[in-house]
């Protein structure tokens, strides 16, 4: 997926000076169209945009779009769109100057100075990265996508100038080199179609997908729309006579009302056909009407008037006035069967719900507009943006611009589910979200501390999916922590980011303590009896930290635990700036530890026990458990991995980066169960897998996985089962022999060639 600059149009060289004049002439009578849109505006207010025309104007001068207009129309017709949004003076000026800074050469000050600072914030939220370098064409993708998705968090403005730039940039596609349509349409359909459909501008949403459908599949889009205006001729009759009983219904109770048809887009009805396997002839509802009503209990009343006039299709009423969906829209749903059969859909609402249906977050300023000019009553509150300021969140744990895209795209299709607290409070969630999305939807304290779950009062998994209308209650605990595995199965952005975050501190905070823990062994080997006080002597942890290029001790230490840096290189280079300051290493220790036990390992030997967590992993190659001789390897990235001593795997590794291995000793009393491989070949026969089952489980083995090979008199079973220690895995071995049927039985370790 791509993404241009925004101006998708290509600029090019100037033409002779009377063509300009020309062209200069037409932009003119462009803005003098626009003027006409700014009723709204005090004089002040049109005064400051039409500087910011003129200042635009200067700025693109020689420059034109691909069909060879003056580039300057661009920018107005952004403006325009803005304008019929009712956005106010500052939008308006930042849309005539938004590719001002990216093409012009014009910088932020520039603007501070001439428009002020909210109109130079805008233009930069809009204005991408070109100028900085990015290892990867993805990577400068992500990151124009977080600073334009951030600025738009903080001033929801950015993101309708930047619909309204995409919009007429889409109108106009058609100017440019065919070779450009897939790129710019599947950018639109993957991106900008779904923001604006998150934010409620349902208008801008139709558009925008039929005009990318329409420059991505040309022939499909020109045999449909030729379909549909066949069908159209075909139900014209019909779809009249529907409107005209509609109307006499009203009239007849007296119920003011405005019906007008709607049809189905054409990229709605070619996603329809494509998702289900229909032919055209097969998709039923592409007629509509839209009911526009007074009140809200009028909504409910023209419902059942029409119900009364004609029969209801079962299973398609929704009400979305009581429960509003994600983006704010409300409106009554119902599908009546019409004249000879034909499927019609009704949306029923208010008028100021037709503005939010239609101009989402942008009806704050519609509203606003409306309720200055006596159109509406009162005004009403602005749009929520609930979504806008999760991304502020999202941006606070996670600095990496493309796993910031990756959350966000997770929340740009919400399709929803409603389910309520036991208070009955009612959240709205995409659909396929679950328990733990829920918790955290409440408060991070309590998606991080969730233990279980009920919904409508019995006990689920945390796994488990909402359905519309469960009451869901969460259960907690004090000393409970996030699961790793939770990300497997969450669906919101927000309980994602939260997990991912609190995962990442964890595993920097034990891995800087595994990191401790292991220069102090590599420094012993050196002689110092123990690492040097960090406040004591922190100039002397300056000196090591400008060495070893770390930003801090803890960094340093973290990379130590992962990996990343040998501790006995760095306990050498620390020995010696103790050394500079005059103490030298104690002989005693140093014999004693460099040539006491572990003469071929690099390092002191660090004792695990298995409640280590992230640094410390413990090899499936060979699956060392307690009792076996075991060495550790420091892994590039991956912190400690313990191998049996024995496994083939770590001797190679052993002769290819021996100074990346450290002694390991098992603790005395192991904090867990540890996985253990074993391979039994037994005699085919009816039950065989049934009594080594039965056996396993007779000598406190759990079976962890399982899968097997057959051959024509014996099958080859392999196991892996959790044991205590390498006693229990003898043990388990001892009973498995005795059992009926076993030919032979052997714990799975892959020695060296």
């Amino acid at each position: 997926m791509a993404f241009p600059s925004s101006n998708a149009q290509a600029v090019t060289a100037a033409k002779p000076v009377d063509a300009a004049v020309a062209a200069s002439n037409a932009a003119a009578a462009s803005f003098a169209a626009l003027l006409e849109k700014l009723d709204y505006l005090t004089e002040a207010e049109a005064e400051q945009v039409r500087l910011a025309y003129r200042y635009a104007d200067q700025a693109h001068l020689g420059q034109l779009r691909s069909s060879g207009e003056p580039y300057i129309t661009h920018p107005i017709a952004v403006a325009a769109l803005c304008a019929s949004w009712k956005l106010d003076a500052q939008a308006l000026c930042a849309a005539l100057l938004h590719d001002a800074m990216e093409d012009c050469g014009i910088t932020k000050s520039d603007l501070v100075e001439r428009f002020g600072t909210p109109v130079a914030e805008l233009v930069d939220g809009l204005t991408k990265l070109d100028k900085l370098q990015f290892n990867t064409r993805e990577e400068n993708q992500a990151e124009s996508f977080r600073k334009m998705l951030l600025a738009m968090a903080r001033d929801v403005r950015v993101i309708l100038i930047k619909l309204a730039d995409r919009t007429h940039n889409m109108r106009t596609l058609s100017d440019m080199p065919r070779s450009k349509w897939r790129r710019i349409s599947s950018e639109t359909l993957e991106v900008y179609a779904p923001i604006a459909h998150r934010l409620g501008l349902n208008q801008t949403y139709r558009e925008l997908q039929d005009l990318s459908f329409r420059h991505l599949h040309p022939w499909r889009y020109e045999t449909l729309s030729k379909a549909v205006a066949r069908s159209r001729n075909r139900s014209r009759d019909s779809v009249q006579k529907m409107q005209s009983d509609v109307d006499a219904a009203f009239v007849r109770m007296g119920l003011p009302a405005r019906v007008s048809g709607r049809e189905k887009t054409l990229y709605a009805i070619y996603q329809k056909m494509t998702e289900q396997h229909l032919s055209f002839a097969q998709v039923i509802d592409l007629y509509g009407f839209r009911v526009v009503v007074a009140s809200v209990l009028d909504c409910y009343t023209a419902l059942g008037v029409l119900h009364q006039a004609f029969k209801p299709v079962p299973g398609r009423f929704k009400d979305h006035i009581a429960i509003a969906k994600l983006n704010g829209y409300q409106s009554l749903h119902t599908t009546l069967v019409g004249p000879a059969g034909l499927n019609v859909e009704f949306q029923i609402r208010t008028e100021e719900m037709h503005i939010v249906a239609e101009a989402g977050v942008a009806a704050h300023w519609l509203y606003r507009a409306r309720a200055a000019s006596g159109e509406v009553g009162e005004s009403a509150e602005p749009m929520d943006t609930q979504w806008l300021q999760s991304l502020l969140d999202i941006q606070n744990e996670t600095r990496d611009a493309a796993e910031f895209w990756d959350h966000v795209k997770v929340d740009l299709f919400p399709d929803a589910v409603y389910v309520f607290t036991p208070r009955s409070q009612i959240l709205a969630l995409p659909r396929g979200a679950t328990v733990v999305d829920f918790a955290y939807a409440i408060h991070s304290d309590v998606g991080d501390r969730t233990v279980g779950a009920r919904i409508n009062n019995e006990q689920v998994p945390l796994r488990t999916e909402l359905r519309n209308g469960d009451v869901v209650e969460v259960m907690t605990a004090q000393g409970a922590r996030p699961n790793p595995a939770w990300l497997g199965f969450v669906r919101t952005a927000r309980a994602r980011s939260k997990i991912r975050h609190y995962l990442k501190s964890l595993v920097q905070a034990e891995s800087a303590g595994l990191g401790e823990k292991l220069l102090a062994q590599a420094l012993r080997a050196e002689g110092i009896q123990q690492l040097p006080d960090a406040q004591e002597q922190s100039a002397l942890w300056d000196r090591l930290l400008h060495a070893t290029g770390s930003r801090s001790q803890t960094e340093l230490l973290t990379d130590i635990g992962l990996g990343r840096r040998i501790a006995g290189i760095v306990a050498k280079r620390l020995a010696g700036l103790l050394a500079e300051g005059g103490q030298r290493p104690d002989a005693v220790l140093l014999s004693r530890e460099r040539y006491a036990g572990h003469e071929n390992l690099s390092q002191g030997a660090i004792t695990v026990d298995g409640s280590e967590s992230a640094p410390v992993q413990y090899a499936t190659c060979c699956r060392p458990v307690p009792g076996d001789p075991v060495v550790g390897y420091l892994g590039r990235g991956e912190g400690l991995v313990v191998h049996h001593a024995q496994c083939g795997v770590a001797q190679r590794l052993q002769r290819k980066d021996a100074e990346r291995f450290i002694a390991v000793d098992w603790a005395d009393e192991p904090a867990r169960l540890f996985d253990a491989g074993i391979t039994v070949t037994v005699n085919n026969g009816k039950g065989v897998l049934a009594r080594i089952a039965s056996e396993l489980s007779n000598s406190e083995a759990d079976i962890v996985r399982m899968d097997m090979d057959d051959a024509m008199a014996t099958t080859e079973l392999r196991f892996v089962v959790a044991v205590r220690d390498l006693s229990h895995v003898e043990a388990v071995l001892r009973n498995l022999r005795r059992a009926p049927s076993v030919v032979r039985v052997w714990r799975v370790l892959p020695h060296a060639a």
